[in-house]
């Protein structure tokens, strides 16, 4: 019977999407809302998927306590409430869904600018009091104005278009988009200060991470043109809310609006929300019927995928493989990691550096979940603790090993290849493997020494002075010690010099066979290989 996965729904989301989950045989759904953090780390360990949305914190000690979880889907964009580093240290994968409320939220930061522009939350709250009071609320045209946007990604460029539409002059940052992308969106790209500079409306579109953490702070305000009007509908805390008071109250700043704080909900006097000069609404940039329920039904399609087919989407802490990729990349994902696995049986010490190389046809694929891959095997001999392609790098890079990688579509001796070098203190090896046309995988080459052998099973490594007898030596000696050989590969670098035999045996031999191999006068060593 095939496994059934649990998933815990730890949030309230739309019917629409607890169906897609509810209609799968294949999962069993469980809704418990409103749950602090060690409520849910004492229910979390049975669970395979876990959908959240803003209110449910998943910490540290939530993640130590899912034995069994495999994926966090956030329906929704930001992931500020989730533990990244220690759900990539388990392996787990993290999900958002940030395609759902994209519209909703750039629709929403248009409704802000539009309000800053002329007043119309305090001339409404003027004229239900009683006062008619046109001249105070006198705006200005948002036709001409420029528009900086900080982070060009769906919703930032969402905003961008319909500010075009607004006809106003758009400007954007953002440290991964090119100029020619954003071109194509109709937004000048500049640099973070020059948008600061030359902006009259500003709003933010990045996620919260220790680099966005008050970007838009007291040194942006003082280089900002005079009126400058400030909108934030991403996080609280890219906007650094004391900096943005004093801005404001020197008139540095015109208006704010802000559907985001530092603490949700803000205490009781927050000054900003009482500023005359502030729009403040309870984050409702995703607060719409249609994005409520978008959001809600990608997620329910995410964890399933994940669950019943290993498809990933929309990952932050993982390459996203579609089905399609997952079939092309599959046997190469399986040779990095038994490359990996072959050659840290080849060190004696901990690796300092890593090295993946891809040549031929190996060099158009993806490299990212390859590389995670080869780590994988490699780590896995050393380290006692679940491993996958989520957490291997996390792991690597965290005890110090660096990680570099090469490609080289130019002729090779295969049509795709992929060596694996790993450096320590002491010196390197080097592993070379290759898929075959029928999605055979094969170790080409072992420190310079040509064989050609599958990645499956038991060998005896062998180095030897190329000198006559010593296969006939090793062949004996094996068929006295009731050893088989299933297949013999053999590897030199010139007639009379050095040799490698990988040898391939049906199982693991005491180790009193290996120490005697090593009594042949022309073995200088002798090595069980497990693949």
């Amino acid at each position: 019977m095939a496994e059934k996965f649990r998933v815990l729904l730890s949030d309230s989301l739309a019917p629409q999407g607890l169906e897609v989950l509810q209609r799968l045989s294949g999962l069993t759904v469980d809704v418990k809302t409103g749950l602090k953090p060690a409520e849910l780390a004492a229910i979390v360990a049975p669970y395979h998927g876990l959908v959240i949305r803003s209110a449910t914190r998943v910490t540290r000690e939530v993640i130590e306590a899912a034995e069994s979880l495999k994926v966090i889907g956030r329906a929704g964009v930001g992931v500020d409430n989730v533990d990244l580093d220690a759900a990539t240290r388990r392996g787990i994968v993290v999900m958002n869904s940030p395609l759902g409320n994209s519209v909703t939220t750039a629709e929403h930061t248009i409704s802000l600018l539009m309000s800053l522009a002329r007043h119309i939350p305090a001339a409404n709250a003027a004229l239900r009091a009683g006062k008619w009071e046109r001249s105070k609320f006198t705006g200005v045209e948002v036709w001409n104005k420029t528009l900086g946007i900080v982070g060009l990604g769906n919703i930032g460029r969402i905003v961008a278009d319909r500010a075009l539409g607004l006809k106003m002059k758009v400007i954007g940052f953002d440290p991964i988009l090119t100029a020619e992308a954003a071109a194509k969106a109709g937004v000048e790209l500049v640099g973070l200060e020059a948008l600061f500079r030359r902006a009259d409306f500003v709003t933010v579109h990045a996620p919260l991470t220790e680099e966005t953490r008050g970007i838009v702070g007291a040194a942006a305000f003082a280089i900002m043109k005079k009126g400058v009007r400030v909108i934030n509908c991403a996080r609280g805390g890219i906007v650094d809310e004391g900096a943005l008071l004093a801005a404001l109250n020197s008139g540095q700043v015109a208006g704010a609006a802000l559907d985001v704080f530092e603490q949700e909900p803000p205490p009781p006097g927050h000054p900003l929300i009482h500023h005359e000069n502030v729009i403040a609404v309870p984050h409702l940039g995703a607060a719409t019927d249609e994005a409520q329920v978008q959001v809600a039904i990608d997620i329910a399609h995410q964890i399933a995928d994940f669950l019943l087919e290993g498809t990933i989407s929309h990952a932050v802490n993982i390459p996203a493989l579609s089905v399609k990729e997952l079939k092309v990349l599959e046997p190469h994902l399986k040779l990095a990691e038994k490359l990996g696995q072959l050659v840290a049986q080849l060190i004696d010490e901990s690796p300092s550096e890593v090295g993946v190389a891809f040549a031929g046809e190996s060099a158009q694929l993806n490299p990212d979940p390859i590389v995670a891959a080869a780590l994988k095997g490699l780590l896995n001999v050393f380290l006692d603790q679940h491993l996958n392609v989520v957490n291997a790098p996390f792991i690597a890079r965290e005890r110090g090993i660096a990680i570099t990688e090469t490609r080289t579509s130019e002729a090779a001796d295969y049509r795709n290849m992929l060596t694996i070098t790993v450096r320590t203190a002491a010196g390197g090896h080097e592993v070379t493997g290759a898929v075959f046309g029928n999605r055979a995988l094969r170790v080409v080459r072992i420190d310079g020494y040509r064989v050609e052998a599958a990645l499956e099973g038991y060998f005896l490594m062998l180095h030897n002075r190329d000198v006559p007898g010593v296969v006939g030596a090793v062949g004996s000696m094996l068929g006295r010690a009731g050893v088989n050989i299933a297949g013999l590969e053999l590897g030199r670098d010139r007639a009379g010099g050095t040799a490698l035999s990988l040898v391939e045996i049906d199982g693991p031999p005491p180790q009193s066979v290996i120490d005697q191999l090593k009594t042949i006068p022309a073995i200088t060593a002798a090595a069980l290989i497990r693949l």
